[in-house]
């Protein structure tokens, strides 16, 4: 369903926007434009004085943090090149709300969910790489936490075009609305 509305307490969730994933090539956008475009979103929220959250992945130096569990290919156990985990400047400012998080989801295991609480949010926007994991995950348990989601679907990209186009299809539009960035600021500018 195409974006109808902005709530009055609306927060932009940005997911993964980092030194060491946007260096990554993706698609169908560049990570260069997913910055970009997050950038804009998040000065239009930040102007209406609605929360902006950006959300980051990062393990202890060992990874020995990291989520278990039996995967494909192996345990991520690894070590990460230092800075990796760093928030890219372009979308950072004053008062945003940083959470870390030790799984796709940005939910689980971290204190986002009480920081949109506390602040009255009943819509997020998300945006952010990748599509179909730490986005289309976070966008799940938003959901299942009764939140209205929302995904700037031109401010989000992926490592894989058919996982990407699979979210951007067939899972958001089962879990909310989606729009573009353009529309999505027109809402934010109307909402106040």
């Amino acid at each position: 369903m195409t974006v109808t509305t902005i709530d009055p307490k609306t927060a932009l969730i940005v997911i993964d926007l980092q030194a060491g994933i946007v260096g990554a090539p993706t698609v169908p956008y560049p990570a260069a434009d997913v910055v970009a475009r997050t950038a804009e979103l998040a000065a239009a929220f930040r102007e209406r004085g609605l929360p902006v959250v950006l959300v980051h992945v990062s393990t202890a130096p060992d990874g020995s943090d990291w989520a278990p569990g039996r995967i494909e290919g192996g345990a991520q156990r690894m070590t990460r090149p230092d800075g990796w985990d760093v928030i890219v400047d372009e979308v950072r400012g004053p008062g945003d709300i940083i959470v870390t998080k030790r799984n796709w989801g940005a939910f689980y295991g971290t204190d986002l969910d009480l920081h949109l609480r506390r602040r009255g949010v009943t819509q997020i926007v998300l945006t952010g790489i990748a599509t179909a994991i730490g986005v289309e995950s976070t966008a799940r348990s938003a959901h299942e936490h009764g939140y209205n989601v929302t995904v700037a679907v031109d401010a989000v990209s992926d490592l894989n075009e058919e996982t990407h186009q699979n979210s951007i299809e067939k899972i958001f539009p089962r879990l909310g609305e989606v729009g573009t960035t353009a529309d999505i600021i027109d809402l934010v500018k109307k909402s106040s």
